[in-house]
């Protein structure tokens, strides 16, 4: 009998280096997609969660009877939060307070806003294109008019 060196040829080794070769070409592609695909569902969970808390806030302005043309305020959970015309201002102290958002946790840019009625407010989703993978929020106008609440998630 002849003693066999343990071991693998060099025939089984490239052919499992091929094959792991061919699953690495599949799989990238879609690990890039997944993190499109997380972003396009961060930003809808941001408009979501600003479109909650703006209709909470509403309410309780409407069940407190604090509806005004300037800023007040008013507790939601414990946390002061600024209303005007009835609705979260869009600024850190109105819808950002409202929504709890944090941007170094939350992995968000914020910019612009005011406490001002019609004011825009943009978050920009880390990660994705600026301006193309956003959620905006634009203080309500008027007493009682729904703020402009958008997204786009096209450069996610």
């Amino acid at each position: 009998m002849r003693n066999r060196g343990a071991g693998f040829t060099l025939i089984e080794l490239v052919v499992t280096l091929s094959v792991i070769a061919i699953l690495a070409a599949l799989a990238l592609p879609r690990y890039i997609a997944l993190q499109t695909q997380a972003r396009v569902a961060k930003t809808q969970a941001i408009f979501g969660g600003i479109r909650s808390a703006s209709a909470l806030a509403h309410a309780q302005v409407l069940a407190t009877n604090t509806v005004t043309s300037g800023a007040t305020t008013i507790s939601m959970e414990g946390v002061n939060v600024t209303v005007m015309n009835g609705y979260p201002t869009a600024d850190a102290n109105g819808i950002i307070t409202a929504t709890q958002m944090d941007p170094t946790a939350d992995q968000i840019t914020i910019s612009g806003g005011g406490p001002g009625a019609g004011d825009l407010i943009t978050i920009n989703i880390n990660g994705g294109t600026a301006g193309s993978c956003t959620v905006t929020y634009q203080a309500s106008a008027a007493a009682n008019t729904s703020p402009g609440i958008g997204s786009s998630t096209g450069g996610c």
